[in-house]
């Protein structure tokens, strides 16, 4: 899934953007490193789920990416309780962040079947 390996770099890419243009302090700094960490791991652990050594490895990794682009729907809604100013951006960033959840939700669930 070469589309689904670039949504998932750009998504890091866009994170990294917006988390650059937040105010520095020492209260955002720790939200920021949180979103920063997990929405480059969401690309990193897709891209290792791709050269799993089998079916239960590549679920595996899966619901390693499915645990990070959760927590990165997280921290984007604890910005956007606090930051409402950038509520259209961050509101994209989200959107984008369930439609990678859903992707793998699915991905996740069609793998386990068609192991049984």
């Amino acid at each position: 899934m070469q589309d689904l390996k670039k949504r998932t770099k750009q998504f890091a890419i866009d994170c990294w953007i917006f988390c650059k243009q937040v105010p520095r302090s020492r209260e955002l700094d720790a939200w920021v490193r949180q979103l920063i960490r997990s929405s480059s791991s969401v690309g990193a652990n897709y891209r290792a789920s791709q050269r799993a050594k089998s079916t239960a490895d590549f679920i595996n990794k899966l619901k390693i990416v499915e645990e990070e682009i959760d927590e990165s729907a997280y921290w984007l809604e604890l910005f956007l309780e606090v930051n409402s100013e950038r509520k259209e951006e961050i509101d994209k960033l989200h959107k984008e962040a369930k439609e990678i959840l859903a992707i793998i939700v699915a991905s996740i669930k069609t793998s386990r079947a068609n192991r049984k």
